[in-house]
């Protein structure tokens, strides 16, 4: 895997590209108008997006499609604190389809628990916990 970075401006955005040629661009959510994700952002939108992809696969592997998926991430940060790390992050996973709530519930913790390597990451530095709706219910 290999990024890279390229400065576009006299302040503090980037470009980044993956080696596929994919584009996502950073910027220092401290300037006026930021026109990119922070840093800090990017690492709860790459703990949303892989234990996802988990829940989906893991899903599709018992021949269970869901309708939609969506999920809410909250980063926790020490106010003032140098670096200033997340001490907690929680997910709120919010399901909807013909999922069975066992197994709605198995994805999620088999995701968070062994597969998700963001996550495994992560919480060596925070405690991460998560929540899940199935179809209007709250299941954890």
């Amino acid at each position: 895997m290999k990024i890279h970075l390229k400065r576009i401006n006299k302040e503090y955005r980037f470009e980044t590209t993956n080696e596929r040629g994919d584009v996502v661009y950073l910027d220092n959510k401290s300037v006026e108008n930021p026109q990119g994700a922070s840093p800090m952002d990017l690492l709860l939108r790459g703990l949303a997006g892989c234990s996802s992809i988990d829940v989906v696969m893991i899903l599709k592997k018992q021949k269970i499609e869901l309708d939609d998926l969506e999920v809410e991430v909250e980063g926790f940060r020490e106010d003032g604190a140098i670096p200033n790390v997340f001490k907690g992050i929680h997910l709120h996973f919010i399901l909807q389809g013909d999922a069975p709530a066992a197994k709605a519930i198995r994805a999620v913790e088999l995701s968070m628990d062994k597969y998700c390597s963001v996550s495994k990451m992560l919480e060596k530095a925070a405690e991460i916990t998560y929540s899940i709706t199935l179809n209007g219910e709250k299941l954890k």
